[in-house]
């Protein structure tokens, strides 16, 4: 159904054809509008074409935050990237999702689509009690850590990815891609992470994850042990045990995966991923942080310092899907 803006605007091209004998009152009651409402649409031009203009330059905001470092966003992901640009560009949500919309810009939104977990061959009785009971935020940061592999297909082949999350910050620990499923590269997730990050680990942190065979090995539990650290495990077959961890893999998947399907090499694997975990721990703000990046989340719980110049945390929230500003 068309609108009354729409008929005006048809009216207006009508009445500027060099052919055209038709009056503004005819034309008007043809549409089914009134003169009155048409005239008023006229004078009003001018407010149009400045609001076209401010839209248009928003817009081109909405396109620097949406394409930043190559990696896509939603209208939420760009909100927050505005607020860290340099300087801060306030844009409330329903603005953006307006624009967003109007020009055609549209984020593929990731379906729930499971995909197969690697198979667990080996099966040992060394299985752990779940300590974390999804209560994954519960504790503060370095408390709970998440840790899990997904398997990343190219060129014919696999490679396999391990990673430690910290369920409370988000940020990615440590991380070590492998041609193998050897335990061996699980093992050097861990110790790249305690060297990373121990001296911020608590006495009775606890590492969280499936129950599969890298992580009921015997080497693997000393490991842990070895390190100070608490096992848990989910329990068998229930993912939500460890759903921030599937989530981050599913998000990391629909990010890289065209990169990924154009890598022939293992080297060119590893830097798509080198980059993608740089971006997600120092770029990737989310709504659930503060609207900041995983890394500065963690800085500023620690230092009660906010980053974001002229900002405090939560100052949005009524007018961020609100009125227009």
């Amino acid at each position: 159904m068309e609108t009354a803006e729409n008929k005006f605007a048809i009216i207006h091209e009508t009445l500027g054809k060099a052919n055209n004998v038709l009056s503004v009152k005819m034309l008007c009651e043809i549409a089914g509008v009134s003169r009155s409402g048409y005239y008023n649409w006229v004078k009003a031009a001018d407010k149009r074409n400045e609001k076209e203009r401010q839209d248009r330059a928003d817009f081109e905001l909405i396109l620097m935050a949406y394409s930043f470092r190559g990696y896509d966003k939603g209208a939420q992901g760009i909100y927050m990237r505005l607020l860290h640009m340099e300087p801060p560009v306030i844009m409330n949500v329903k603005k953006i999702r307006r624009l967003m919309k109007k020009y055609g810009l549209i984020c593929s939104i990731r379906k729930a689509n499971p995909y197969r977990r690697i198979a667990k061959a080996i099966k040992t009785n060394n299985v752990a009690e779940n300590l974390v009971k999804r209560e994954f935020e519960k504790y503060g940061a370095r408390k709970i850590l998440l840790t899990d592999i997904t398997y990343i297909p190219y060129d014919g082949r696999f490679c396999y990815l391990s990673t430690i999350i910290d369920a409370f910050t988000k940020q990615i620990l440590s991380y070590v891609l492998s041609e193998s499923l050897d335990v061996d590269f699980v093992l050097e997730t861990v110790n790249q992470m305690v060297e990373k990050h121990g001296i911020s680990l608590a006495t009775d942190t606890i590492i969280h994850s499936d129950q599969g065979c890298h992580y009921t090995s015997c080497s693997f539990i000393q490991l842990v042990k070895d390190k100070g650290l608490r096992q848990s495990m989910s329990r068998k077959g229930n993912c939500w045990d460890n759903a921030p961890q599937e989530s981050f893999f599913g998000r990391m998947k629909d990010h890289i995966g065209e990169r990924i399907r154009k890598c022939t090499t293992y080297k060119e694997i590893q830097n798509v991923i080198d980059d993608w975990m740089d971006y997600y721990n120092n770029d990737r703000y989310q709504w659930g942080l503060a609207r900041l990046s995983p890394n500065e989340y963690y800085q500023y719980i620690i230092t009660g310092i906010y980053p974001i110049k002229g900002r405090v945390p939560l100052t949005d929230i009524k007018d961020e899907e609100g009125k227009e500003r």
